[in-house]
């Protein structure tokens, strides 16, 4: 079986609104303080809406150009994901995430008796876990994420929670519900994350889309539109961290993987490049 350069993990928190990150994620700003991760302001794509950027993300294609314009496009992906790329180069692919991230890169719709427990070869996610709840628990997706890690261990798994977006959907951005969501998520990493470094992977954290006071996005103002990116592990510079845009994001993991690949990345990826400071 081929070898990745580096092993990495993707991890969306989904619906977390770049202000609210580093007001509320006091694990991760630790590893920044630290000099062991660092931290950019990312503007997502638009819509800011969840499908099109999942797509977005993994394939490094802006909704206007991919056709996943809006929520209910119910089909695969039209693109070339960062699943494909691996699954090609006989790498072994893993996702613990939201029945949409099936939908677009292996099979729809989405049939729970079918694919909420997947182990198939021949799809572009070998193994998931796919839940279809907003409201599934984040603990429950990171224990899901671990056992396909220890049982499979992929060389690309994607970590993919909702609550912190159901909460700001019930609660608005401003709520104490919102905020308390995404001290929960950073928790979940602070015992997770070592765990995965000590196994030797790299980590891309971000969002999808923010949330804004009315308890939705979709729209341009900032806090609909500005996430946080974390880049963790040795990969990267963290002095001089690279300035990463939205459709950069499948460049770059396709990049710390060793992938042959066209996709859209940033000049300046790895620790021995030179970048300007964040």
């Amino acid at each position: 079986m081929p070898t990745a350069q580096h092993r990495v993990i993707v991890i969306i928190l989904d619906g977390l609104a770049w202000s609210v990150a580093t007001q509320t994620l006091g694990y991760l700003q630790g590893l920044c303080e630290a000099g062991q991760a660092s931290v950019q302001r990312l503007r997502c794509e638009l819509p800011s809406l969840s499908r099109p950027l999942y797509e977005c993300i993994l394939t490094g294609t802006a909704p206007v150009h991919s056709g996943i314009t809006h929520n209910n496009v119910v089909r695969l992906s039209q693109q070339t994901s960062l699943f494909h790329l691996a699954q090609a180069a006989g790498l072994r692919t893993a996702a613990a995430a939201y029945h949409w991230i099936s939908e677009l890169y292996n099979r729809a719709p989405y049939d729970p008796l079918r694919d909420r427990n997947t182990c198939a070869p021949e799809l572009p996610i070998q193994y998931a876990s796919f839940y279809h709840r907003d409201d599934y628990p984040d603990d429950h997706l990171f224990l899901d994420a671990e056992q396909l890690r220890r049982q499979y261990q992929p060389d690309l798994l994607l970590v993919h929670p909702m609550n912190i977006d159901d909460a700001g959907h019930r609660h608005g951005l401003h709520s104490a519900a919102y905020r308390n969501a995404a001290r929960r998520a950073d928790n979940l990493l602070a015992a997770f994350v070592p765990l995965w470094r000590e196994a030797g992977y790299q980590l891309v954290i971000t969002s999808d889309h923010g949330m804004n006071a009315d308890g939705s996005h979709g729209g341009t103002l900032d806090e609909e539109r500005d996430v946080p990116l974390y880049l963790i592990g040795e990969a990267f510079n963290h002095q001089h961290p690279p300035q990463v845009a939205q459709t950069e994001l499948c460049g770059l993991c396709a990049d710390l993987l060793g992938l042959t690949h066209n996709k859209p990345r940033p000049r300046r990826t790895l620790a021995n490049s030179e970048a300007v400071p964040c």
